[in-house]
């Protein structure tokens, strides 16, 4: 029933009843293809005959089995006897469902072998095969049907829809007999949509087969390919062979037919024929190695003979030397007992006698100081002997000078003479030539760290030079800060006030630069060493700058009053240096390390942190606007070391520019502070940070701590954190900002300003803990 249409009672007799859903599609003796379709199902059903032309479903009605035909049958005599009462209609219902629907088996070909059962005539009636129909029928004639029997279904329903629309009571027998129309059309729509998938199964089966063909010639394509490919290159191979006779270099012809005997050479044959040619000529290659072969293996046994006669040598001269050096041994006891090791200071004196004279004295008086002063102090003299000796030699006269001088000019005649360049680098490096031998010292401090000076003699300038390294007991913490303060060119640099050992000091060494073209000693320092002052008068060696003299003799008294205040300089300098070293390792990680005896200078509590600790070039350094004072009252060279501070607390940063001299700690580091906090803060525009600069430049001396002051740079530090801490907590707060203090005041002050500057108190106070004006 249609959506829309009144519905109306119809009387149970007259009530067509419904067929079961297994035998819905075999209702076609009521379809509009007329009496003809009908009489042609009941004859195929019945075995009399084909199907009638005349059929509009295209014969589709005679592959219904013969069970079917007379079900349906019963069902149309059953809706043609439904007035006759409810028990017709009830006596159908239960004769159609005791009926079993046959089952149809579809095959490839026809029916199979193990089905027959009965006559031929009645099996052909219960089976039949679709793949076989879809070959002899039509898909155009079938297209066509789908067509006409969607039309007829879109008649019917129109039909059914205006039968119902009338709402007549005797229109439902037609309404019946339109509705089983439809029902044979839809088996036809069923029937068409079986063979339309058989179809496709077929199409797919043989595209399939085909792309199968198309694979296996299209793999015997690529196996004939790979063939010839194959084949290709090995016809390249065998093409660009080359023997390994090509390699080998054989003699000339004309030697092969001299040399070598007929029966090799077989001239008749090789001489008409390449190729035996060269046979032969491999044959007599052949013949000369294995003579060389032979003679080989005799000279290798003749040289093992001769290395056994040496290695017996060898071990008698090695079982002669232990003898030796065992009696050597066997007196070093004594000396040591006696206190008179005569053996070792034989050799040294022995050595010092080639010694120039500024080495020497330095030797002296070193070995001097040693044994009187410091027993730590280590001297020794390292060096060619030989080559020390050969430059006191005399010149060998020679017995003709008159042939001497003319083979000089017969040589340089020969001799391509040199470039100017030449010339000049040959000049150069004469002028800078050190002497062969030099003394070294080894300072050795308390905690086993060591300092290694050498010292050499430029004999042409008349000065001398010195390299130093640093040897410590433990290994060091790496800081990148602390590059610089081990360093060669910077640890003995202004070990003296000014002296920085970048010029020479002997002012006649001038004048000679210009002949050679050398402007500043400064650019051989690395190679050389560094000329210091200090270095001189340990030789002896004094320069007067205002009479520049010739010759310039070493003098001990010189080198003996300032030996021992030097040697105390140079400890001093290295242990600062390698504490240093250490605090710059603990910097660098945010910690600034106080010693215990120097907790008391600072409060408990210090909010404000050190974030940065890092070394900045000169340059940086006088480029910064509130260093300018520093660099203008000449505190700050080129010689010094620079590093930047950066200590926080909240949005608070303070910035530390600090100069730190070679003599520290006799001489403290320069701060220079930059505050930027609600604007930028100097030393320039603001009191309270000139105040600060103050605590830690000019009151230094409380900082110094226990002797001898090497922790005097982080308690200037530590110093600093307290002073930001104390600036920011005694800053006024501002009442226009809601909320709290962003820095509350924690430590406890007797003023918070004071004077007309309103100086703040950054005094501290100990053991009371305030904190007060200077």
């Amino acid at each position: 029933m249609l959506s829309g249409t009144p519905h109306r009672a119809t009387p149970r007799a007259h009530r067509p009843r419904p067929l079961c859903a297994s035998h819905a599609h075999i209702r076609v003796d009521h379809a509009p293809l007329g009496a003809g379709h009908a009489q042609c199902s009941a004859s195929r059903a019945s075995g009399h005959g084909p199907p009638r032309a005349g059929c509009p479903a295209g014969g589709a009605c005679h592959r219904i089995s013969l069970g079917h035909a007379r079900l349906l049958r019963d069902v149309t005599s059953g809706g043609a006897e439904a007035g006759g009462g409810p028990s017709a209609g009830s006596a159908m219902s239960s004769d159609s469902s005791k009926k079993r629907k046959p089952k149809v088996i579809r095959t490839d070909g026809g029916p199979q072998e193990g089905k027959r059962g009965k006559a031929d005539g009645e099996q052909d009636a219960r089976y039949y095969s679709e793949e076989c129909e879809v070959d002899l029928r039509d898909p155009i004639k079938d297209y066509e049907l789908y067509k006409e029997t969607c039309q007829e279904l879109q008649r019917l329903m129109a039909e059914i829809q205006e039968l119902k629309s009338r709402g007549v009571k005797d229109n439902a027998s037609e309404i019946d007999e339109r509705r089983v129309q439809s029902c044979v059309h839809f088996m036809t729509l069923k029937k068409l949509n079986r063979l339309a998938h058989i179809r496709l199964k077929k199409g797919r089966d043989q595209t399939h087969e085909a792309k199968q063909k198309v694979d296996a010639y299209h793999l015997q394509l690529q196996n004939l390919l790979y063939e010839v490919m194959h084949l290709q290159k090995e016809i390249t191979k065998c093409l660009e062979f080359k023997s390994k006779h090509e390699e080998i270099e054989l003699v000339s012809l004309e030697e092969f037919y001299s040399e070598a005997p007929t029966e090799i050479s077989r001239p008749d044959i090789t001489l008409t024929e390449p190729h035996q040619q060269t046979l032969a000529r491999l044959d007599w290659e052949l013949e000369q190695r294995k003579r060389l072969a032979e003679r080989y293996k005799e000279c290798q046994t003749i040289k093992e003979k001769i290395l056994k006669e040496i290695e017996v040598k060898k071990e008698y001269l090695s079982s002669l030397q232990p003898r030796l050096n065992s009696i050597m041994q066997a007196s070093l006891p004594v000396q040591e007992y006696l206190f008179m090791p005569f053996d070792q200071a034989h050799k040294q004196y022995e050595t010092a006698r080639h010694l120039p004279p500024p080495l020497y004295v330095l030797f002296v008086q070193a070995s001097a100081y040693g044994q009187a002063c410091d027993k730590k102090l280590v001297v020794a003299i390292e060096g060619s002997v030989e080559e020390a000796k050969a430059l006191y030699k005399p010149p060998e006269d020679s017995q003709d000078d008159e042939s001497d001088s003319d083979m000089e000019e017969e040589q340089t005649t020969k001799r391509r003479r040199p470039t100017l360049g030449v010339q000049l680098d040959d000049k150069r490096k004469e002028m800078l030539k050190r002497h062969p031998l030099s003394v070294t010292i080894d300072l050795k401090c308390k905690d086993e760290n060591v300092l290694h000076l050498t010292f050499y003699y430029l004999m042409n300038l008349n000065i001398m030079t010195v390299k130093t390294k640093v040897t410590t007991a433990a290994e060091l913490t790496t800081a990148i800060s602390a590059g610089d303060l081990l360093s060669p060119d910077s640890l003995l640099s202004c070990l003296y006030p000014g002296d920085h050992g970048k010029k020479t000091p002997n002012p006649a060494n001038q004048f000679q630069f210009d002949k050679v073209g050398i402007l500043t000693l400064s650019d051989y320092v690395t190679e050389l060493g560094h000329p210091y002052v200090w270095v001189q008068k340990l030789g002896g060696l004094h320069f007067p700058k205002d009479q520049p003299q010739h010759t310039v003799t070493a003098d001990n008294s010189l080198s003996a009053s300032h030996m021992e205040m030097t040697m105390k300089l140079l400890r001093t300098r290295l242990q600062s240096r390698l504490a240093l070293h250490k605090q710059f390792a603990s910097l660098e990680h945010g910690v600034v390390p106080v010693s215990s005896e120097c907790q008391h200078l600072f409060p408990t509590k210090i909010v404000s942190r050190l974030v940065k600790w890092a070394a900045i070039p000169f340059e940086d350094y006088a480029e910064l606007p509130y260093t300018k004072d520093v660099v203008e009252a000449g505190l700050a060279e080129d010689t010094h070391l620079y590093y930047m501070a950066l200590i926080e607390r909240g949005t608070a940063k303070l910035q530390a520019a600090v100069v730190l001299n070679p003599g520290y700690s006799a001489l403290p580091p320069i701060f220079s502070l930059c505050l930027n906090w609600k604007g930028e803060r100097t030393g320039s525009n603001d009191d309270n940070i000139r105040a600060m600069e103050s605590e830690v430049n000019v009151c230094y001396k409380e900082l110094w701590g226990p002797k001898p002051g090497y922790q005097l740079l982080t308690n200037q530090l530590q110093r600093l954190c307290m002073v930001l801490d104390v600036y920011l907590e005694t800053e006024p707060h501002d009442t226009t900002v809601e909320g709290p203090k962003e820095f509350p005041q924690e430590k406890m002050c007797l003023r918070l300003v004071r004077g007309p500057m309103r100086l703040k108190p950054f005094k501290f106070n100990y053991p009371q803990g305030f904190f007060s004006h200077r």
